[in-house]
């Protein structure tokens, strides 16, 4: 039998191979989802201990080789060395988290009718829960899904993005003398892969495209299965008068820049209430004081991008941008170096309707607004499809108490960066950046498990 395979290259070494793992077929994703179902259905029924147990020894066992994991995300995925050792350390965290939240009560007590019945909710996993993930946070990710999925009962194949699969299979080493076989499943591959895993699970958590994102919600909802999708994001920071100019500055620049700008709750639009050109300056040298190079030294903020399409991408909206009248302050072209490097990219004046308003470009780009009013930066916040995260710069607690809540996202932040969620709090958007139910912390729980409503008469 023929089989493809899928490479995954380094983004500062493109001639680094990385890992070369199967392009699974459908037969490979049947076969996986079917091992997971029947593994699943003891780890379902063993009592919560065991399982908070198996989670916690899961932790160990990513803490233990947290350097090594670490190095292969900043070699898979370019993530700076800082940034990769604080995703492992969450990654840990939330596995921990997870293993105590099995311990959680499961349900809740009724009066009955009769007055003499117990009434009472239990909650019960769905079965094979599948989870499709992105190469951003390569091993966050993928464990936020599969930390309460797996918790509350659930087994587990996952689908990992077509450029991080060596971190995916790492971890699947890692965890197996911690999970009993078959509990957490891997299938490597493309779209196709993914496709056919939402047509065989009982459950599906995606994060990826909003176009992606939508093929996954109507193929779920086609089968009556739960879905939820963490997708795009186009993130504004309003930028009040009486805001620490130079603190949100810095803020500001790290949010937009970070990581290359790869992250779904990077800023890619900064509405500046008051003198918008001063600004502009203190970022530009917020951004250009940030490391820009080898992901693997630690004075890194800014590495590679993904891949070359990714660095196309933000030198074509730089360059339409200005073709249409903008001011690129700083960056809009490649590095000159191995690698997918481009330069952290600020751009003004730019024109009405142009895509770097509305769209995101996902990448180390941000454009700087004026807006006339607060009420009018916050109109201005809304108005794009995208709803994950905002952030709202001021000093003044009266603007912070009655403009946050008017900004129509899922999360919103006052004097912090749009980068950046507590992985114990409820994470999602609104409008087109998310569907279904959020996910992290407790409301994971509503996820991946559904209630039955039990009546026990003596």
């Amino acid at each position: 039998m023929n089989v493809d395979y899928i490479e995954s290259r380094s983004p500062q070494a493109p001639d680094d191979l990385v890992a070369e793992v199967p392009d699974s077929g459908a037969a490979e994703v049947t076969a996986a989802v079917e091992r997971a179902r029947v593994a699943g259905a003891d780890w379902a029924r063993r009592p919560a201990a065991e399982r908070a147990a198996a989670l916690a020894a899961c932790a160990d066992a990513l803490a233990g080789d947290a350097g090594e994991v670490s190095a292969l995300v900043v070699r898979e995925v370019g993530k700076p060395v800082g940034e990769a050792a604080g995703e492992v350390a969450r990654a840990v965290a939330i596995l921990r988290y997870f293993a105590q939240a099995t311990l959680l009560p499961e349900g809740d007590v009724y009066p009955a009718a009769d007055g003499a019945s117990l009434l009472h909710t239990r909650r019960r996993p769905h079965g094979v829960a599948g989870l499709i993930t992105p190469w951003n946070f390569p091993v966050a990710i993928p464990l936020w899904k599969a930390a309460p999925a797996l918790a509350f009962g659930n087994s587990v194949v996952l689908k990992p993005a077509e450029q991080s699969p060596a971190v995916a299979v790492r971890l699947a080493e890692i965890f197996a003398d911690a999970l009993p076989d078959g509990v957490f499943t891997l299938v490597t591959g493309g779209g196709a892969v993914g496709a056919a895993l939402v047509e065989r699970v009982d459950a599906v958590s995606f994060t990826g495209s909003v176009g992606v994102g939508s093929l996954v919600r109507r193929a779920a909802a086609e089968r009556g299965i739960p879905a939820q999708c963490e997708m795009g994001g186009q993130n504004p920071s309003v930028v009040l008068p009486d805001a620490d100019l130079d603190a949100a500055a810095r803020a500001i620049a790290m949010a937009a820049m970070g990581y290359a700008g790869q992250k779904c709750t990077a800023t890619s639009r900064v509405i500046v209430v008051g003198d918008a050109d001063g600004f502009a300056e203190r970022l530009v040298a917020a951004v250009e004081a940030l490391g820009v190079g080898d992901p693997t030294d630690p004075g890194t903020a800014v590495g590679p991008v993904i891949e070359a399409a990714a660095r196309d991408a933000v030198v074509t909206a730089a360059d339409r941008a200005a073709g249409r009248g903008a001011k690129v302050l700083t960056g809009g072209r490649a590095l000159d170096r191995a690698g997918w490097f481009v330069a952290p990219t600020v751009v003004t004046a730019v024109p009405e309707g142009d895509e770097l308003l509305t769209e995101e470009v996902f990448g180390p780009i941000c454009a700087v607004v004026p807006a006339a009013s607060p009420e009018a930066a916050v109109e201005a916040a809304n108005a794009v499809r995208y709803g994950l995260v905002a952030a709202l710069f001021t000093r003044d607690l009266g603007h912070a108490l009655t403009l946050a809540p008017r900004l129509d996202v899922g999360m919103a932040k006052v004097n912090a960066p749009t980068a950046g969620v507590d992985f114990h709090a409820p994470f999602g958007g609104a409008k087109e950046s998310s569907y279904g139910p959020r996910e992290q912390g407790p409301a994971a729980r509503d996820f991946y498990t559904r209630t039955t409503t039990v009546t026990l008469t003596p």
